[in-house]
This record gives structure tokens, C-alpha cells and sequence, in this order.
């Protein structure tokens, strides 16, 4: 069993995040999972019982504090204390700016960046406390870049890089790790339900490429951080 043998990942009904907690629970890690509809969380879980895999989902709105919290404890309470954390719940609203809505702003800015906050100040007084633990935030490489109708999506993915910098900063004197893993286009429902995307979906990422990355930066000996992680197609 690896040392950090629970770890909890948001947004992890679909896309990276699914990918993420079935590469991590086939790693032998207790998997906890989180995201907004009860129903796929459940599927979720039942899938990873049924490979034999240790889950425990919660149901919650990442963005809303109370809902965290509970989410937090539910899979604390079943699994054990929490060695990794995967940030990885956002949501992509890709529209020409005078288009873009308050509400899309704010939706945006709540999943993506919010919650980073809410979630890691659940987790990280534990791994604190152990001297023992690992955040990794799934950004993006528009953290990096600019796109047409992007202005909402690069803005909030911007500010994770930033976040995860000074936390990397603050807290690896504790002994623990923060990493922050950019994606470039990655084949899931995100990017395939964007109209103003174009993408080639047989030469662009898996998931389970992002997943075996994660996982891969996650093993590395405790004494070794990789505190940023661009992955991108090869031939795009």
C-alpha cells in the first residue's frame, strides 16, 4: 500500500477526473470521489467495487463551503485520512466576451478556482499535522496561453498557477508537495461541447494520459516535487 493510501478527487465522475481515481484505485490507493450528481458518484463507486478497488463518493458542489466540509468528512470517515488530493473539478465556457455573462463569470471562476480553496482548507491541516501529503491542481496550458473566448476559462486558470505557487511555497517546508498539472487539448465532453473549439479528437490527449501523469508525479519519493507539469498531444 502506498504511504499516502487514500486519495480524493474532485470533478470525478467524467473525463480526467475518472480517469484519475481508476488509474490511482488500480494503484492500490482507497479512493475517494466527488462530484455534483449523487447518481454518477454512485455509479462511480460501484464501478471501482466492483475491480475490487476501496471507494467512498460524496455528492457536493465543490464551490459551496458546507457541502465541502461534509463531503470531506463523509470519505474521511470511510477511507481514512487523506495523502493526496486532486483538484481537478472545473468547468470550460468558451464565448466571444461580449457574449459572456455575469453568471458564466462567476460559475467559472466558483468551480475553477473557488473551490481549490474551499477543498485544500479541508484537507491540508491533516497532511500538515502528518508532515505528509500531496495537492495536485489540474490547470490547464491556457494557465499559460490565451484563446479566442477564453477570457473567463485562461483568467480562472491563471490565477490556480498562481495559487499553487505560493502554496508550493508556504507549505513544502511541511512536508508536503504541491503540484500543478496543464493539460493541453484533452478528448472529453469539456472541450467536445465547446462550438468555438476545433479540435481533432483521434490526435489529441486521453484522459488516461493526464491520468498516468498524475499518478506518475504523485509516486515520485516523498523527497522529490515536480511542482509543474505541461502535457500536451504530440502531434496535434
Amino acid at each position: 500500500m502506498p504511504t499516502h493510501s487514500t486519495v480524493f478527487v474532485t470533478g470525478a465522475t467524467q473525463g480526467i477526473g475518472r480517469a484519475t481515481a481508476v488509474a490511482f484505485g488500480r494503484a492500490e490507493y482507497r479512493v475517494g470521489v466527488c462530484a455534483r450528481t449523487g447518481s454518477d458518484v454512485e455509479a462511480l463507486v460501484a464501478q471501482l467495487h466492483a475491480e475490487g478497488i476501496e471507494a467512498a463518493g460524496a455528492a457536493a458542489d465543490v464551490a459551496d463551503p458546507e457541502q465541502v466540509r461534509r463531503a470531506v468528512a463523509g470519505v474521511v470517515g470511510q477511507l481514512g485520512e487523506i495523502g493526496v488530493l486532486i483538484n481537478n473539478a472545473g468547468v470550460l465556457i468558451a464565448r466571444p466576451f461580449e457574449e459572456l455573462t455575469l453568471e458564466d463569470w462567476d460559475a467559472t471562476m466558483a468551480t475553477n478556482l473557488r473551490s481549490l480553496y474551499l477543498v485544500t482548507r479541508e484537507v491540508l491541516p491533516g497532511m500538515r499535522r502528518r508532515r505528509e501529503g500531496t495537492i495536485v491542481n489540474v490547470a490547464s496550458l491556457a494557465g499559460r496561453n490565451g484563446f479566442v473566448g477564453g477570457t473567463a476559462y485562461t483568467a480562472s486558470k491563471h490565477a490556480v498557477l498562481g495559487f499553487a505557487r505560493s502554496l508550493m511555497l508556504e507549505v513544502r517546508q511541511d512536508g508536503v508537495r504541491v503540484v500543478t498539472v496543464c493539460p493541453g487539448s484533452v478528448d472529453t465532453g469539456l472541450l467536445r461541447d465547446q462550438p468555438m473549439l476545433k479540435t481533432k479528437p483521434d490526435r489529441i490527449l486521453r484522459p488516461e494520459d493526464v491520468a498516468e501523469t498524475i499518478l506518475g508525479a504523485v509516486r515520485l519519493p516523498g523527497r522529490a516535487l515536480v511542482s509543474e507539469l505541461d502535457i500536451r498531444p504530440t502531434n496535434p
